[in-house]
């Protein structure tokens, strides 16, 4: 089949670091799970034309992924992270993605549709590859070289930002904790280029504030720290493993103990929401991981809970960190650091504001697990409008057990 464009992804290392991680983790302890996928767009109504439209060059492009192996520099590389483990990279080099698990149609409303369902070993690793690919097709039609130099322009702010907010640090020795950004927008991307343009410029402009990536092979390629735990797919199948439901999220956190034992130690919260997390996050967890991740609701009424937690248990929020990622840009992630430094460390991921900040409305996508061995799963974000699943009872469950009302 002739691909209308060329292919997208070219390596299966431009893929963010958890995928890789998640990956491991389930196929030493639980690889005959199976998965169902998800695909929507939020802001549907607010795309330039039908995502529908894309179609065929979606397939061809899923198509050449389905195509494509690791490499031995590739492997090696994966092989000299240190939680990566020898057997994982042996399996790796076998691994080829299967296109029978991946269906692309238009639903009875003319809407994109992406179906994956397979064993969650081949079925969780399409997800980053899918959601970019789907982004570059649709910007590529709104690309021109006046898009090009407003994203350039708006780069450029960001560097000035950058040096602005290094300069301040060093004022009176105010660099600790550190300021530290880190590049999480692989699957909103403007291109593969685009991404790899921005984040070497803001590296090489400020290496001690922009220091790490999600993206595994722009992490080896200009030797920065490639950065990632767990998304919420991993602690979601646990409701549908073999543990109560009720202990779902202990039971993903010690999976996560015991496969890296002291590595990669950031913990999700809002799966079933901060509250209900914290009610989990006793002592054990608290002192066995480093620190915990926002990705929904107030970021300010979150960390100080996080920070109360901590204290509560008796442990100094000094020696933790905590890890925003939700909708942030350089400001935002600065008057965070700003508001946390003097009680506990933090770190920032940021996506689209990244990546896809060219003067164009982006397209919010996300490709989300929704079945697990044949049992709904859901997340109970902190943001209503993240919750993503068809089954109402299950969902009214879920909150019955966690304890977690409905909003308002």
């Amino acid at each position: 089949m002739t691909v209308t464009y060329a292919p997208i992804i070219t390596s299966l290392l431009d893929n963010d670091l958890y995928k890789f991680t998640m990956l491991q983790a389930m196929l030493h302890q639980f690889p005959q799970t199976h998965g169902v996928y998800r695909f929507r767009c939020r802001n549907n109504k607010d795309t330039s034309y039908p995502l529908a439209d894309i179609q065929q060059d979606l397939e061809q492009q899923i198509d050449s992924l389905c195509e494509l192996r690791f490499l031995p520099d590739e492997l090696e590389y994966l092989r000299s992270l240190r939680f990566i483990r020898s057997d994982f990279v042996d399996y790796l080099e076998l691994f080829k993605l299967k296109r029978r698990f991946i269906t692309v149609s238009t639903d009875d409303k003319g809407r994109l549709s992406i179906d994956i369902e397979g064993p969650m070993i081949q079925a969780m690793f399409f997800e980053v590859f899918v959601l970019a690919i789907v982004n570059e097709l649709y910007f590529n039609a709104l690309s021109s070289e006046s898009v090009i130099a407003e994203g350039q322009r708006r780069l450029n702010e960001k560097v000035a930002l950058l040096h602005q907010y290094a300069g301040e640090q060093k004022k009176n020795g105010q660099d600790k904790p550190p300021f530290i950004v880190a590049d999480f927008g692989t699957r909103r991307r403007f291109s593969r280029r685009w991404q790899a343009h921005v984040v070497e410029t803001l590296y090489k402009a400020e290496p001690k504030i922009v220091s790490g990536t999600s993206n595994v092979y722009l992490a080896k390629q200009l030797g920065m720290t490639p950065i990632g735990t767990m998304a919420h797919e991993f602690m979601q199948a646990f409701q549908a493993l073999d543990v109560r439901l009720r202990d779902s999220q202990k039971a993903a956190l010690e999976s996560w103990v015991h496969e890296y034992r002291g590595d990669l130690g950031i913990a999700l919260t809002d799966v079933v929401g901060m509250d209900a997390f914290l009610r989990d996050f006793d002592l054990y967890f608290a002192k066995l991981f480093d620190g915990l991740r926002h990705d929904s609701g107030d970021p300010y009424i979150w960390g100080d809970k996080a920070v109360a937690h901590y204290e509560k248990l008796k442990i100094d929020p000094k020696t933790k960190i905590l890890t925003f990622s939700d909708g942030l840009n350089l400001e935002k992630a600065w008057e965070l650091h700003q508001y946390f430094k003097d009680r506990i460390r933090t770190s920032f991921g940021i996506g689209t504001n990244l990546t896809n900040d060219m003067g164009i409305t982006p397209i919010n996508i996300v490709l989300k697990l929704v079945e697990c061995n044949g049992q709904p799963v859901a997340k109970l974000s902190d943001s209503p409008g993240k919750t993503m699943i068809n089954n109402d009872t299950y969902l009214a469950y879920l909150r019955q057990v966690f304890e977690v009302d409905e909003p308002e």
